[in-house]
């Protein structure tokens, strides 16, 4: 069934029937990210010494919001090597490449019962590895990303907020490198505490606007915003609304479809991990926050931007938004509006 065919009422079903993933595809994501993270810890740099303190799941299966036959996986490697902001950029290509080299060995010895596809990192100084693992038995396949990172949070509880000076230094090192947003990696685990806590009825609308997003992404093939930044608007919405356990699913995806079509006034930031009234972070973030919108600071990352630099993109996806709204999906049986949630963009 196709999206675009569903009436409001029946939003719910679509997505349990379509978009939420089985137990076997679950279980076959999670045995293969398991291997990969047995892997990175025990022989990837037993040769050279290198301890990784703690391998981080994120992506879209860190954060509970995978959709079904389809899951990605970043997988953050902090390593004992890197001890700032600077070393993880200078360094993290030489990780990449030994990261690489190991996996190959371990296809060509035929160690592991999956098949990898990896790709060729194009850049000196990758920001990640990316490659795909398929399980012979099914159709599954997990995308990773692997990303070599610096270890500055250290353990992270239930309720852990960083030491602003880690945010001072992170800010200062950005500036210094001309490299926002460069360094989010290192915050992965608040990333995904910052999705993973929220209801399971949230996490389906994420799912819908994500699988809406993909569609958008096939017809167009064009540079759009990061799938992120749709994430993050739609826990803005649901915010905004009142954060309610239960809602209407339709009137939720029509709200972030149309703050979609206004992205010229969007700026959307949150202060769960960093305080606004430092005097080094507060006057940061006035900075950021006055640039051009669409402005949607990743809330464990004040240096991250996830809403700028691609304002053609975001008018893509405003027109397309604006195509959808006569879809049935935003109709209620009668033939009238579902209407959105009042809320300020």
């Amino acid at each position: 069934m196709s999206l675009e065919t569903i009436p409001a009422r029946d939003l719910d079903r679509f997505i349990e029937r379509h978009l939420l993933p089985d137990t076997a595809f679950r279980t076959q994501v999670k045995e293969a990210i398991d291997i990969i993270c047995s892997f990175l810890k025990e022989r990837c740099f037993l040769l050279d010494k290198v301890r990784v303190s703690k391998v981080v799941k994120g992506g879209s299966s860190g954060k509970g919001t995978a959709l079904k036959d389809k899951s990605d996986a970043d997988l953050v490697v902090f390593l004992s090597p890197l001890t700032s902001f600077q070393e993880q950029f200078h360094r993290r290509g030489e990780f990449i490449r030994e990261i690489r080299s190991q996996l190959e060995a371990c296809q060509k010895q035929k160690r592991f019962t999956v098949n990898f596809e990896v790709q060729k990192p194009g850049l000196w100084n990758p920001r990640a590895l990316g490659f795909t693992l398929k399980c012979p038995s099914s159709q599954a396949a997990v995308e990773f990303d692997v990303l070599p990172a610096y270890d500055v949070l250290g353990q992270v509880t239930e309720h852990y907020r960083p030491h602003p000076d880690i945010y001072v230094r992170l800010i200062r090192e950005c500036e210094s490198l001309e490299k926002e947003g460069e360094f989010s990696s290192c915050f992965t685990e608040l990333q995904r505490a910052f999705l993973k806590q929220r209801p399971a009825k949230l996490k389906s609308l994420i799912r819908l606007v994500k699988h809406w997003y993909q569609k958008c992404k096939e017809k167009l093939a064009s540079s759009l915003p990061p799938q992120y930044a749709l994430e993050l608007l739609t826990v803005y919405a649901w915010e905004r609304a009142g954060g309610k356990t239960d809602f209407i699913t339709a009137q939720g995806f029509q709200t972030v479809l149309e703050l979609v079509m206004n992205y010229r006034q969007l700026c959307i930031y949150w202060t769960q991990y960093y305080d606004i009234s430092h005097p080094v972070i507060g006057p940061y973030l006035r900075r950021q926050l006055c640039k051009s919108r669409p402005v949607i600071l990743d809330p464990a990352d004040p240096t991250g931007n996830v809403g700028g630099g691609k304002p053609g993109g975001w008018e893509l996806l405003a027109r397309e938004a604006r195509d959808w709204m006569k879809y049935p999906c935003f109709r209620k049986g009668d033939g009238f509006p579902v209407g959105s949630w009042n809320i300020q963009a």
